[in-house]
């Protein structure tokens, strides 16, 4: 079953193409799992935590990222999007403020991420950058993004940009993600959503369909082969020397 998310990420009835009206049924194909996965490879549905960058009203990014939201659950993922309201800002506050510990979990809980940022000033929002520093390179001993998929989109309300994309690429291959190739800008946003806050049928509203294929694709491809695939010799000589200096360490 395809769910829909109610607010505090419970999962709802099915989604079909009643919920995706500017999509052509003949073209839309579910995701080939057997393609991509091995046997052995967990077979839940992929988790995928959804970010976006505006308090607005009426926010481009919030509009665009519930889009993908409903076009990830078609493909059969288990969507919860986080609502950066009431978030503080980065070192205003302890880690175990309510809003920083539900994005922390969040970030765990998750196989992959779809972040939406509108573009600012030429660059990515501050209450997007906030979420992202939020979230460690390590809770303890577990690196809450390490291995998980990437997608990245972004909003403006001028001519096509792609500041903000390649930011958040930066920012995702700093955070050790596995950022998927495809990736949107949706240019002049205010046109391209309904006063029903739904996209519009447009190439850009199909870029946001293939950005959303792929990121499901690479997570099956890539989920239960993610600790292999990140992991590295630095890493392995760096605890071997932990472990020896434990090991070896004086009782007196």
């Amino acid at each position: 079953m395809i769910g829909r998310e109610r607010s505090g990420g419970e999962v709802d009835e099915s989604v079909d193409f009643d919920d995706l009206p500017n999509i052509d049924p003949a073209k839309l194909q579910p995701i080939d799992i057997e393609a991509l996965v091995g046997s052995d490879a967990p077979r839940h549905p992929p988790k995928i935590l959804v970010l976006y960058g505006s308090l607005r009203e009426r926010s481009f990014s919030r509009l665009a990222s519930e889009e993908a939201g409903r076009l990830l659950r078609w493909y059969g993922c288990e969507v919860r999007t986080f609502n950066p309201s009431g978030l503080p800002l980065p070192d205003d506050a302890e880690a175990e403020h309510p809003k920083v510990q539900e994005l922390r979990a969040l970030a765990e809980w998750s196989d992959g991420m779809l972040w939406v940022s509108p573009e600012r000033h030429g660059a990515m929002t501050g209450i997007m950058k906030a979420q992202i520093d939020w979230i460690p390179l390590s809770l303890g001993g577990v690196r809450p993004t390490q291995g998980k998929t990437l997608a990245v989109m972004e909003v403006s309300g001028g001519s096509q940009s792609f500041n903000a994309v390649n930011q958040l690429r930066i920012l995702g291959r700093w955070m050790r993600m596995i950022t998927i190739p495809n990736q949107s800008s949706v240019p002049k946003a205010f046109n391209e959503f309904d006063d029903a806050g739904r996209m519009k049928p447009s190439p850009l509203y199909m870029r946001i369909v293939d950005v959303c294929e792929e990121l499901v694709k690479f997570t099956w491809l890539t989920r239960g082969r993610s600790a292999y695939l990140t992991d590295r010799y630095s890493e392995r000589v760096e605890s071997a020397e932990e472990l020896s200096r434990r090991v070896n360490q004086s009782t007196h």
